[in-house]
């Protein structure tokens, strides 16, 4: 690989076989024909069908798809047709919230659709962008976004926003000047890049990468390369899959292996096996897990984030790091005035604006007003298409807001002292000139830039008490303290006046500035500094205190991101920030240990934000990436969770899972809040419906190990699953955060879905009540003279029983930890309302004879109501014990 930063101009030239008068129109059309176009590779965008396609690759649909065939093959049509109806349910569900496609290279190649001013044959010519070729001369200016990777030959103050590539908000002012091998990306000030804008300056420029091979072409490699990762979910759900399917098949075979031994009919015990396997699945499970992720996206689009992808949902509860950039992340990403130095005072906007001294003041307002003369941001007024807001340099516009805010009329400031005559800023020279003639013809030099510029040409300073005298001792305290501040993060300008005698307006073409550039009186310095977000360090507390680490990822540089990690109360000294010149000499397995001890990264390219997730992945993190750039798209792409802010870029947004609609960062946790509540939903839901179908299974089981009928139909038992039990368990879509829920670390990613509290009350709760079942329907079904109940009479009684021990036992499960009395139901007004409307259909399927003929009931009698409510009542007062035995032993823990 050519290092083009490393060259000299005539080599770079002499390198691509080109000239100061570019490539020949023949030359350029031969490079086009062997290269392509100066255009990103594509990608298939997502089809209809391939969406469609998709959401049948859950194993618990696979598993009701097979139900689902088998009851066709045998001749059950109607449990053929109520286990396809509650797939084609999920699928509509899954299909119409996932129908986004995934649009980022599109987006990506939509950026370097242009036109440009190339030189070719020594003639000046405009092309499309997709026909430039590496070895053009193209010619840059303000305003335009460069869609190609280039060495700048020739600069006139030429300034760069790279922000979208390398994080760093201010713009960066380029040269021509080689730089050393070692130079990172960010640091690269004779290069431009594809993606980013010319944001001052003009330049000539030669292509030296262009469409894949440019840096953002990599970043589109990267994005196209990394594949999507199984959310802790799917692997849970595949693993609670596998589990169901092995138990149904195993249970089947023994049962068939039974029946045979016991002489029974092939058929008959074949279709008994079915009914086993049937009972074994939960079908109401898969719709009612898309049903809480689907309103889990609603509470987050609440909070004012949006979830692109449904199974992400639950990823934001099983976090453990957060990955942030810092710039337009945790920072505003605006440069704003933090402080105003004159003389030995410092004020803040704050306390200049509350201060009722004017003697104090008036020289902080005529620093003011320097730097509003000597700038040229200027102030677009709002309208229907945007707020208002400042054009210009991040340093000019943050001046320029600083007088708004101060309350000084700049166009009447500009009308007192009108601008004769400029000198603009560059990289070289580190500051800019203006002078002004004032109403009384008086001329006024006013100058800003690098402190250590302004301060050498100054003789004097400017105090309370008027001018004073500027030593060189006082030069060298002026000089430590700008080194002081900017060690901490701040960024310095000095400003500087002087007035002018004997000056004359017609030389303005051969002013001779260094004549006029001595003698300064040093008006006072100026810190500027991109703030923290309002919120960053709450945000940052909580989700500590949620058990999350957070790590500070950039492009910016060492020294700025250790300042804005020490305002976000970080531990880690400056020299534990890890830097990109690091990251590049070490290997995958020293990466893995380094971000176990390291929490600040800087200057690091979009390939190590990448490989420091991957890192953290490989040591079994769930990881939560934010940011808002283009070169943040990789890493949003390849963690757990992307999370982008509403003002990133299109590319990024189209590559993160979520995104915060407010750019507030607090969002996230509160995103994460709901993310812990949807999985403990989850949770709640599989108890419930899993607790019903292991009742089932015993039962249709018991019923072969003894030698008796079916207790239950496999119709009675998909009408429990999905009718009975369809809308109260969805109902649990809508329960809050349990208690403390924040304050709990995340859940291992190797902790299986079905936890010891959930194991307890499903296999060992229902192991006992079942059984106790089983017995009361052997004994009723021997002495049926005695109760004259027949066997058809029976079936309905356990399918009644089944169905009301669910619906009335879904009230003690709302919270594993929280008694009944005290859980407060009326916060979800929906589970009452599914419960009456799941009572009223199991009393139709009961007493109304076009559903008796279809699911197998006749009517029951008060008597056989009653058992039914004290074995639902007997049900939940055993839910309740299990539950005091499991605060009891929480509590212990807590003591030891």
């Amino acid at each position: 690989m050519i290092l083009f930063y490393n060259l000299s101009i005539e080599t770079c030239f002499s390198k691509l076989k080109s000239s100061s008068s570019g490539l020949s129109q023949q030359e350029a059309q031969i490079r086009l024909q062997q290269n392509g176009k100066n255009s990103l590779p594509s990608t298939k965008s997502s089809t209809a069908f391939s969406i469609l396609f998709s959401q049948f690759q859950n194993p618990l649909i696979l598993l009701l798809l097979v139900a689902g065939i088998i009851s066709l093959v045998i001749g059950k049509h109607l449990d053929a047709e109520i286990v396809f109806g509650a797939i084609l349910v999920n699928v509509i569900i899954g299909f119409f919230q996932e129908n986004k496609a995934n649009n980022a290279l599109n987006q990506l190649k939509e950026m370097i659709k242009s036109r440009v001013i190339v030189r070719r044959d020594g003639q000046e010519l405009e092309l499309d962008s997709s026909e430039l070729v590496v070895g053009d001369l193209v010619l840059l200016s303000a305003g335009e976004q460069i869609t190609i990777d280039g060495r700048i030959i020739k600069s006139i103050d030429l300034q760069v926003n790279e922000a979208n590539l390398t994080g760093e908000s201010n713009s960066v002012y380029k040269t021509t000047k080689i730089l050393p091998t070692t130079t990172g990306l960010a640091d690269r000030r004779n290069m431009v890049y594809s993606g980013t804008v010319v944001s001052g300056g003009h330049a000539e420029v030669l292509v030296t990468a262009q469409g894949s091979q440019t840096e953002l072409g990599k970043i589109s490699h990267l994005v196209l390369k990394t594949k999507d990762r199984q959310t802790p979910l799917q692997h849970r759900l595949k693993q609670l899959s596998r589990l169901i399917s092995l138990v149904a098949i195993v249970i089947s075979v023994l049962i068939v292996v039974l029946g045979l031994i016991q002489g029974r009919d092939f058929f008959n015990i074949f279709l008994t096996a079915v009914a086993v396997a049937v009972a074994a699945v939960p079908e109401g499970l898969v719709v009612a897990v898309t049903v809480i992720l689907t309103l889990g996206m609603k509470q987050i689009l609440r909070q004012k984030a949006l979830t692109r992808k449904l199974l992400a949902v639950e990823t934001l509860g099983s976090i453990t790091t957060i990955c942030t950039d810092k710039t337009g992340t945790l920072t505003t990403g605006q440069m704003q005035v933090a402080s105003l130095i004159i003389d030995q005072q410092e004020l803040n906007l704050q306390e200049l604006l509350n201060s009722s001294n004017q003697n104090k003041i008036t020289p902080f307002l005529k620093l003011i007003k320097a730097g509003l003369l000597c700038n040229n941001a200027i102030l677009e007024k709002a309208n229907d298409s945007h707020p208002e807001k400042t054009i210009g340099s991040p340093v000019e516009s943050a001046l320029l807001d600083l007088g708004l805010k101060a309350g000084i009329d700049r166009q009447q400031l500009l009308a007192q002292e009108v601008k004769i005559s400029e000198l603009s800023f560059n990289s070289k020279r580190k500051f800019m000139i203006s002078i002004h003639r004032s109403l009384d013809n008086d001329y006024t030099l006013y100058e800003k830039g690098a402190p250590e510029k302004i301060i050498a040409k100054a003789t004097e300073f400017l105090t309370a008490h008027g001018p004073q005298k500027l030593t060189e001792d006082d030069k060298e305290k002026l000089l430590k303290k700008v080194a002081d501040l900017s060690s901490q993060g701040l960024r310095l300008i000095a400003i500087a006046s002087k007035k002018l005698t004997q000056f004359s307006e017609s030389q303005n073409e051969k002013r001779d500035w260094e004549k006029l550039d001595r003698n300064l009186v040093l008006l006072g310095l100026v810190t500027l500094q991109d703030p923290l977000r309002p919120d960053a360090r709450q945000t940052i507390s909580l989700c500590r205190r949620a058990g999350i680490r957070p790590i500070i990822i950039t492009g910016d540089h060492p020294q700025t991101a250790w300042a804005i990690a020490r305002q976000l109360d970080f531990k880690s000294q400056l020299t534990a920030v890890i830097d990109g010149q690091r990251l590049m000499k070490t290997s995958a397995e020293e990466l893995k240990i380094i971000v176990q001890k390291h929490d600040i990264y800087a200057r690091v390219s979009p390939e190590d934000k990448l490989r420091i997730v991957q890192a953290l992945q490989a040591n079994g993190e769930v990881v939560a990436m934010t940011g808002d750039g283009l070169n943040d798209s990789p890493a949003l792409k390849t963690a757990d969770i992307g999370v982008c802010l509403g003002s990133g870029t299109d590319v990024a947004r189209a590559t993160a899972d979520l995104v915060l609609l407010d750019n507030n960062f607090k969002v996230i946790v509160k995103a994460i809040h709901e993310g812990r509540i949807i999985f403990n939903n989850i949770r709640k839901s599989i108890t419930y419906l899993i607790s019903d179908s292991f009742s089932e299974m015993f039962l249709i089981i018991g019923s072969i190990f003894f030698n008796l009928p079916l207790a239950i139909l496999p119709a009675q038992i998909l009408w429990v699953n999905i009718i009975n039990d369809g809308l109260p368990n969805f109902s649990l879509a809508f329960e809050r955060s349990d208690q403390g829920i924040m304050d709990q670390p995340p859940l291992p990613k190797t902790e299986p879905i079905i936890n010891r509290e959930m194991k307890i009350i499903i296999f060992y709760l229902g192991l006992i009540r079942d059984f106790g079942i089983l017995l009361l329907f052997i004994y009723l079904y021997k002495h049926q003279a005695l109760w004259g109940w027949d066997l058809n009479y029976l079936r309905t009684l356990f399918f009644a029983l089944l169905g009301f021990k669910s619906i009335s036992g879904i009230f003690s499960l709302r919270s594993l930890k929280i008694p009944i009395h005290k859980i407060k139901h009326w916060q979800n007004p929906y589970l009452f309302g599914a419960f009456l409307i799941s009572l009223l259909l199991l009393i139709l399927a009961i007493y109304w004879g076009p559903l008796q003929k279809i699911v197998g009931t006749v009517a029951l009698s008060l008597n056989g109501w009653l058992l039914i409510f004290a074995i639902s009542l007997i049900n939940i007062i055993s839910i309740e014990v299990i539950k005091y035995s499991f605060r009891k032993k929480s509590l212990l823990t807590k003591k030891l």
